[in-house]
């Protein structure tokens, strides 16, 4: 499940999971429907993230601007995401397509995630969250 909360300037991203790479891979889908509807992007093409950071909520920023990365070098908006955590190391899958502006309808541009409300921590036993503020 994945959301959006509200700050003043920008938007907020919060992935929750029963894991924390199901976490990190909600947040990716709330970064994506900051852009558009992430059920209008098809799964095309795949684009492999590789990131490290000495600690969970550096990792998570670390990941999302990956993602805004490629987003913006390929021209492509991501749909699907698998993650894979070991220790301070974080492998992912992102699987999207090209942008269609007519189809997609791009809604803002993200810049960058950033560490303003930035949390990663498990809520209580199978309940992660990962969430930070976008700049938009």
């Amino acid at each position: 499940m994945w959301s959006h909360f509200h700050h003043e300037a920008d938007i907020g991203v919060r992935g929750l999971g029963q894991t924390r790479e199901e976490a990190f891979e909600e947040a990716a889908m709330a970064l994506t429907a900051v852009i558009t509807d992430p059920e209008s992007v098809t799964c095309t093409d795949s684009v492999t993230v590789d990131c490290e950071a000495p600690d969970p909520e550096l990792l998570f920023v670390d990941w999302l601007n990956a993602l805004v990365f490629e987003m913006a070098t390929r021209k492509m908006l991501f749909s699907r995401f698998h993650v894979e955590l070991n220790g301070t190391h974080l492998h992912a899958t992102a699987c999207g397509e090209p942008i269609d502006v007519a189809r997609h309808q791009p809604a803002a541009e993200v810049k960058g995630a950033t560490y303003t409300e930035l949390e990663v921590r498990e809520d209580e036993p199978g309940t992660w969250r990962a969430q930070c503020v976008v700049d938009v």
